[in-house]
């Protein structure tokens, strides 16, 4: 969502850092530029005045002339304003209440409310093991109950059965009885919507408000509107009181100035954003992460946990244990690419890892891309178990099946074995011989300068890190270097791509991310 906003930015501020010294016309000239390029990005008028000020008044005092590097001065300046806009700390959605706790979900009809709902109940069900109800209040959508009850199943979240000509205010009531008659600990309202606001929705939510007496208030907007969820967000408030914002579809090509807008406008924070149409792809919204992503910094810490949630503990320890061995075949290939898809395609990634910002048009020119996977996948499934497990065997023949069977052809799978021979040929090496194999060198090597030690030189259990932890990795990360623009990875050299010069990531050609220095087979 941020990719222009990031360009433009990051443009900017690497003509200030590259100077020597700079003069108040520099600095003025450079805010101009970012003035410009949040109002493209579709911020608030008066947001961004404000902003502008800021930086402005900060960046021409005494504290930058005296400064060593002015212009990482101005960037640093530029990141703490932006966090500031965008909320300070990150504020999680509040349970500290009686239960049941009960959440009310308010919005415009197709906002994404119902399968936000559900999404939170999961996230409320697998992280802090609460047990949730959810009730569908919307009586005018038809199967909008039905739908939520289908979601129920998926997830596995108890729902309130649906009684035929109850209104919605009646359903409010019995939800919370049911929930506390069932044990519950949080219930879960999804109201109706509309398409516009109108006298009657704002009353019928006022009516349910009044019965349900809900603890938390939550405004779910579409963040592809733009300003228009701003001026929602403060209809909302003015008539309900909302206390958190959910937006949903992070993940689109919108300009993103609305989620820079929402907590300045409206002064309530953004609790949650919606990252993709699965179920688990529900993130807490973290000021400081998102501004990292918007200069370009990365964020090492979002992507340990995207990791800790995806990646599989026993076929990890099992990959491990191969690894140790020097083995590697096609299913494990598969399985790393599987897991790469999980946690968000390569572009995903590569968002999240500092100083990779920049790399994403140098992929697509290079023909890198997520499809890149689904071929590859496409290529392995069509392979018989014992062609999998020993690539060596495909001749013509096979190959010229395989070809048919995932709709490629023979260049396609050529690559695809010599990608797998050569990440091969780097796993023996990982598992040779001498203080546990290089491999358990490295890992324990990246864990200690992590400040994850004492772990017998292995990689930590990310699925156990304390979320504290993980603040302090990346503020480590962040003193170590990894944290600036165009920092990179230990390892990747300010962050390269196979055939785009610097280290190489797994499924394109061997290696993977993160890893100090591999060496180069000879």
């Amino acid at each position: 969502m941020f990719e222009n906003l990031q360009d433009r930015l990051g443009s900017i501020l690497n003509g200030l850092t590259g100077r020597g010294a700079l003069s108040e016309n520099d600095v003025s000239a450079a805010l101009r530029e970012v003035r410009r390029a949040l109002l493209e990005a579709d911020v608030a008028l008066d947001v961004v005045r404000s902003f502008t000020d800021r930086v402005r008044e900060k960046a021409v005092g005494a504290e930058i002339l005296k400064s060593i590097k002015p212009g990482q001065m101005v960037v640093k300046i530029v990141h703490d304003e932006l966090i500031e806009m965008l909320g300070g700390e990150g504020v999680g959605v509040d349970l500290h209440a009686a239960a049941p706790v009960v959440i009310m979900m308010v919005g415009l009809q197709g906002s994404g409310k119902t399968t936000t709902t559900a999404k939170i109940a999961k996230r409320l069900t697998d992280r802090e093991k609460k047990k949730v109800l959810m009730a569908s209040l919307d009586t005018r959508r038809p199967a909008a109950q039905e739908q939520l009850r289908q979601l129920g199943v998926q997830t596995g979240v108890d729902t309130l059965p649906v009684i035929a000509g109850q209104s919605p205010t009646d359903i409010a009531a019995r939800a919370v009885q049911a929930a506390k008659l069932g044990g519950h600990d949080v219930v879960i309202l999804d109201t109706a919507g509309r398409t516009h606001i109108d006298e009657p929705l704002m009353v019928e939510m006022a009516d349910i408000k009044k019965k349900s007496n809900p603890h938390e208030i939550l405004l779910v907007a579409d963040s592809l509107t733009g300003q228009d969820a701003v001026n929602l967000a403060r209809s909302f408030d003015e008539r309900v009181g909302i206390t958190g914002l959910v937006l949903t579809r992070m993940d689109g090509d919108g300009r993103g100035g609305a989620a820079l807008s929402m907590r300045a406008v409206t002064g309530k924070p953004i609790k949650l954003i919606g990252v993709g149409e699965r179920m688990g792809e529900l993130e807490e919204f973290h000021p400081r992460r998102i501004a990292d992503r918007i200069l370009g910094m990365g964020d090492i810490v979002s992507l340990v946990e995207r990791a800790a949630e995806n990646i599989d503990a026993e076929k990890a320890a099992a990959m491990a244990a191969k690894m140790a061995k020097g083995k590697f075949d096609l299913n494990d290939l598969a399985d790393q690419l599987r897991q790469m898809q999980k946690m968000g395609g390569m572009g995903g990634i590569m968002s999240m890892m500092p100083g990779m910002a920049g790399m994403k048009d140098k992929m697509a020119s290079a023909g890198l891309n997520d499809s890149l996977f689904g071929r590859q996948l496409a290529i392995i499934g069509s392979m018989t178990k014992a062609e999998r497990a020993n690539p060596d065997m495909l001749k013509h023949s096979r190959k010229k099946r395989i070809a048919a069977g995932s709709g490629t052809d023979a260049a396609d799978i050529n690559k695809l074995l010599k990608m797998h021979r050569q990440m091969a040929d780097m796993m023996k090496m990982m598992g040779g011989k001498g203080k546990g194999g290089l491999m358990k060198q490295m890992m324990g090597g990246l864990a200690g300068k992590m400040g994850l030690g004492g772990l017998g030189g292995g990689m930590p259990d990310l699925s156990n890190i304390d979320p504290k932890q993980l603040e302090a990795l990346q503020k480590q990360a962040e003193a170590a270097g990894l944290g600036k623009p165009g920092g990179g990875l230990p390892g990747l050299g300010g962050g390269g791509l196979p055939g785009l010069g610097g280290a190489k990531l797994p499924g394109l050609g061997g290696g993977f991310p993160g890893l100090p220095g591999l060496p180069k087979k000879k």
